[in-house]
């Protein structure tokens, strides 16, 4: 058991006759939810701010319109950026079937929303009434349609792609040259890129590319402009920005934190 996952808080979260508990609290910006960790798998949503959700696997960003998936005993912590109002669904572990084991973050589709924010109304839902049935089944059914999102950093094990790891995550806006930060870590580009590639499928440029996009989006839900948040995000330009922005979320930052700011 790692060290982490040894010093995380266990939450019950399962009253033992209900297939799904609901979670409601708003935070405000910058409140963080120290390491802890579940009994049930966690649909875990913002309907307005954005959150940062950290394992000893990688990070995701959620910003509103997604959501987190997370696993029934897996640990996490949870930051927040601008205020945020969360909602979750705690299911029975593997009560959502077509869902993977890992944390990942999905679409919530208007529909899935409408019934997460529903369900969110009671304290619990259990099959064994009519229409706490009905309603569970209909959330499911949108489970088994929800669409995964690239917003995920995983973070590599070899401890030379962790230190190059530590080094990007420890300034975002660190515009030298990969070959400059591996130098100055003690490791060469190419043995760097390697270890990557094997470890997590991805190469040092691509998890550079995502992290200044996490960063950017975290930089937003804070109030900074988008300008402001490209820049200090490593961007050489704003319209650099938007354009990774909008093929991650199909909608330029303006439009998508305006959208979002609406009831």
């Amino acid at each position: 058991m790692s060290q982490k996952r040894r010093s995380a808080q266990f939450e019950l979260t399962g009253d033992g006759r209900s297939e799904v508990t609901t979670f409601t609290r708003d935070y405000p910006a910058g409140h963080r939810v120290r390491w802890h960790f579940h009994d049930r798998d966690q649909l875990l949503y913002a309907s307005r701010g954005v959150m940062t959700v950290r394992t000893e696997q990688g990070s995701w960003v959620v910003p509103t319109y997604r959501a987190v998936w997370i696993p029934a005993r897996v640990a996490h912590s949870i930051t927040m950026s601008g205020s945020v109002a969360m909602r979750a669904l705690y299911l029975r572990p593997r009560l959502a079937k077509g869902l993977p084991r890992i944390c990942c973050v999905v679409n919530v589709s208007p529909l899935l929303k409408e019934l997460l924010l529903h369900a969110c109304g009671f304290a619990a839902l259990a099959r064994r009434i009519p229409w706490q049935r009905h309603l569970i089944e209909i959330t499911l059914d949108q489970f088994a349609r929800i669409q995964l999102v690239p917003l995920q950093l995983p973070q590599p094990l070899d401890p030379r792609a962790r230190r190059i790891a530590a080094a990007l995550l420890a300034d975002p806006g660190d515009r030298r040259p990969l070959a400059a930060i591996c130098s100055a870590a003690g490791a060469s580009k190419r043995t760097v890129e390697r270890l990557f590639q094997d470890e997590i499928g991805m190469t040092p440029g691509k998890w550079r590319q995502q992290l200044r996009l996490m960063e950017a989006l975290r930089l937003l839900a804070e109030g900074a402009k988008v300008t402001q948040a490209a820049v200090d995000a490593g961007y050489s330009t704003p319209s650099a920005f938007i354009a990774m922005f909008r093929k991650a979320l199909g909608r330029t930052p303006r439009a998508y934190f305006s959208a979002a700011a609406r009831p």
